[in-house]
């Protein structure tokens, strides 16, 4: 069994930043692809980019360019460093691990979520 632990969330103002951190335990890190996702009330959630275990990234447009995803594969750790952050940005976030070697961002694409972390950027 695998677990995720996010942490890190809060609230802080427009324009400003936050890392989110998630924890893997319970199985080799390496076997895993990381993304993160959020989620807003009435909305599906949304993928928001992910890392392979080599450290590729991928990311969506709305976050292109502000938000940049790391992995650190001796502390079991993938980061969300959040810069310049609106209001829109405002989500519970999500971390998610799929197995390694697959590409899919769909939700059916990943077998392990984290309990989520609230985000909220003030105006």
């Amino acid at each position: 069994q695998v677990q995720l632990a996010e942490s890190g969330g809060g609230l802080v103002q427009t324009g400003g930043f936050l890392r989110l951190s998630c924890v893997v335990s319970g199985r080799t890190f390496s076997a895993y692809r990381m993304g993160w996702f959020r989620q807003t009330p009435g909305k599906e959630r949304e993928f928001v980019g992910d890392i392979s275990f080599s450290g590729i990234t991928r990311y969506a447009d709305s976050v292109k360019g502000r938000f940049t995803i790391s992995r650190d594969n001796v502390k079991n750790t993938v980061y969300l460093q959040m810069n310049s952050l609106k209001p829109e940005d405002t989500a519970v976030y999500y971390c998610a691990a799929a197995p390694f070697g697959t590409t899919g961002v769909g939700l059916n694409s990943w077998n392990y979520w984290g309990q989520g972390t609230q985000v909220t950027v003030s105006s």
